[in-house]
C-alpha cells in the first residue's frame, strides 16, 4: 500500500501537512495545559484568601465567620464537626478520619455528597490546621472549572482540523507556486527535439535553486546542443571522406573491367583501385581510433619508452621518404607508454610537416620535476590564424599556404591528441620559434 503521493507537489504538502499537524497538536495540548493551570490557580487563590480570612476572624473571636462563607466548615482536633456553612446541610467537605490525621495544607478535588447522598459534585477544598489544634476547611464547586474544561477540549477539537487544513492548503499553495517554475521547465524540455536545436529553456527569475537549476539545465543543453553539432558535423565530413575514394574506387573498376583486352590499363586501374582501397584502410582505422578514444576504450601498452631513441628511430625511418631534414634533439626521457602509439603520434606530426613544405623539422625530448615534453617544429607557414585554435578537432585542414597538395582527412592531430590524452597528457599548437613554422608540444606524464 502507497502511503505517499506519486507527484513531489504531493509529497512535500503531505510531509508539511502532518508536520503541522503535529506541531498544532502539541501547541493545542500545550495551551489546554497553560489555560487548565490557571483556571485552577485561580480558584486556589480564591480558597487560599477565604481561608486567611475565616482564620483571622476565628482568632479574633468571630465564631460566626464560618457560617457566613458560602461553602466551609470547622473541625474539632478529634474529627468532630464544630461548625459549617449552611449550605453544606449534614454533609463534610473532610472525613472524620482526615480532619485527625491531616499532614498535607494543599488544595485537591474531591467528588463529594453535599446536600444528599445521591447528589455527588465535584468540590475544590482546601484544608487548613489551625493554632489550636482545630482544622478549617473551604470549598468551592469545581462543576465550572469542569465545564471550561470541557467546553475548551470541544473548542480545541473543532478549531483543529480546521487549522490543519487550512495549513494544509496554505502549504498546497505554497509548493505550487513554488514548484510552478519546474512544471513549465518539465513541459518545455519535454517539447524540445532533437530537430529544435536552437530552442532554449525559458529563464526563471531570481537566485534561489530552481532559478540555477534551470540555468544548469540551459547551459547543459547548450553543450549538447554544440556536441550534437560536432557529432552530425562529423557525420557529415566522414561521409564526405569516404565518399571521394569510394567513387574513384569504382571508377578504377568499372574502367580495368571496361579494358580487359589492354593488360597495361587494367594495372594502371588496379593499381590506382589499391591506391584507394588503402586509404579508405587508413581512414577507417582513424575513424575507429577516435571513436574508441571518445568511448574511452582506447587500448594503451604500458612500458618503458626512451623517446628520444623512438624519435631517432622514426626521423631515420621517415627522413628519406618524406624528404624533410629531421634533427632529433634533447636529452634521454623515459615514459610509461605505448611505444606503437607514440610512434604513430610522430609519424602524423611529421607527415603534417612535410604536407606543410617544410625543409627542416626538429624533434626535441625534454623533462622536468613533473613531466615530459616532446616538441615538433618546423621551418613552413605555420598554421592559417583560423586554425590554429581548432587544430586538434576532427576534419579540420588548413588552407593551401599550409598542406599544399594534401590529400588528407584531417584526421591526424585528432589522433594525436587521442593517444596523447590517453597516455594522461596534453598537446597544444602554436607558431614562431625556434623555426619560425608550426610548433606541436605534447607533454606526458614522467614514467
Amino acid at each position: 500500500m502507497r502511503l505517499l503521493p506519486r507527484s513531489l507537489r504531493g509529497r512535500v504538502t503531505f510531509v508539511f501537512t502532518v508536520g503541522a499537524a503535529v506541531v498544532l497538536s502539541l501547541c493545542l495540548a500545550m495551551l489546554y495545559v497553560a489555560l487548565d493551570n490557571q483556571l485552577t490557580s485561580a480558584l486556589d487563590e480564591d480558597l487560599s484568601s477565604r481561608s486567611s480570612d475565616i482564620s483571622a476572624a476565628l482568632r479574633a473571636g468571630d465564631s460566626g465567620a464560618v457560617a457566613r462563607d458560602p461553602m466551609a466548615q470547622l473541625y474539632a482536633s478529634d474529627g468532630g464537626q464544630l461548625a459549617g456553612s449552611p449550605s453544606l446541610g449534614e454533609g463534610r467537605l473532610l472525613s472524620a478520619a482526615d480532619g485527625r490525621d491531616l499532614q498535607r495544607e494543599v488544595a485537591e478535588t474531591r467528588s463529594l455528597s453535599i446536600g444528599g447522598e445521591d447528589d455527588r459534585s465535584k468540590v475544590r477544598i482546601l484544608p487548613r490546621r489551625l493554632g489550636s489544634g482545630e482544622v478549617l476547611v473551604v470549598g468551592v464547586s469545581a462543576e465550572p472549572l469542569q465545564a471550561a474544561r470541557e467546553r475548551l477540549v470541544a473548542v480545541l477539537l473543532v478549531a483543529a482540523p480546521l487549522l490543519i487544513g487550512l495549513l494544509g492548503l496554505a502549504g498546497w499553495l505554497v509548493v505550487r507556486a513554488a514548484l510552478r517554475p519546474v512544471d513549465i521547465l518539465t513541459r518545455e524540455a519535454a517539447a524540445i527535439s532533437s530537430v529544435e536545436t536552437d530552442r532554449r529553456l525559458p529563464a526563471v527569475p531570481g537566485n534561489d535553486e530552481i532559478a540555477r537549476l534551470a540555468r544548469t539545465l540551459d547551459g547543459m543543453l547548450g553543450r549538447l546542443r554544440v556536441a550534437f553539432e560536432r557529432e552530425r558535423a562529423f557525420v557529415d565530413d566522414a561521409s564526405h571522406e569516404l565518399r571521394t575514394p569510394i567513387a574513384v574506387l569504382r571508377g578504377e573498376i568499372e574502367l580495368a573491367l571496361s579494358a580487359l583486352g589492354e593488360p597495361a590499363e587494367v594495372e594502371r586501374s588496379l593499381v590506382a583501385a589499391l591506391g584507394e582501397t588503402e586509404r579508405l584502410t587508413r581512414l577507417a582505422e582513424d575513424l575507429l581510433l577516435l571513436a574508441r578514444e571518445r568511448a574511452g576504450s582506447l587500448v594503451i601498452r604500458r612500458e618503458p619508452v626512451d623517446l628520444l631513441d623512438l624519435a631517432a628511430g622514426e626521423a631515420r625511418r621517415l627522413g628519406p621518404v618524406l624528404g624533410p631534414r629531421i634533427e632529433v634533439l634533447g636529452e634521454t626521457v623515459v615514459v610509461d607508454g605505448d611505444p606503437d602509439r607514440l610512434r604513430q603520434v610522430l609519424t602524423n606530426l611529421l607527415h603534417n610537416s612535410a604536407a606543410a613544405g617544410a625543409r627542416t623539422v626538429h624533434v626535441r625530448a625534454t623533462s622536468d620535476a613533473t613531466a615530459t615534453a616532446l616538441e615538433i617544429s618546423d621551418d613552413g607557414p605555420g598554421f592559417p590564424p583560423a586554425v590554429i585554435d581548432s587544430a586538434f578537432e576532427r576534419f579540420v585542414r588548413g588552407d593551401n599556404a599550409r598542406t599544399p597538395g594534401s590529400s588528407g582527412a584531417g584526421l591526424g592531430l585528432a589522433i594525436v591528441r587521442a593517444v596523447v590524452a590517453a597516455h594522461g597528457g596534453t598537446v597544444e599548437a602554436r607558431n614562431g620559434e625556434p623555426l619560425g613554422g608550426a610548433v606541436i608540444t605534447a607533454r606526458l606524464p614522467l614514467g
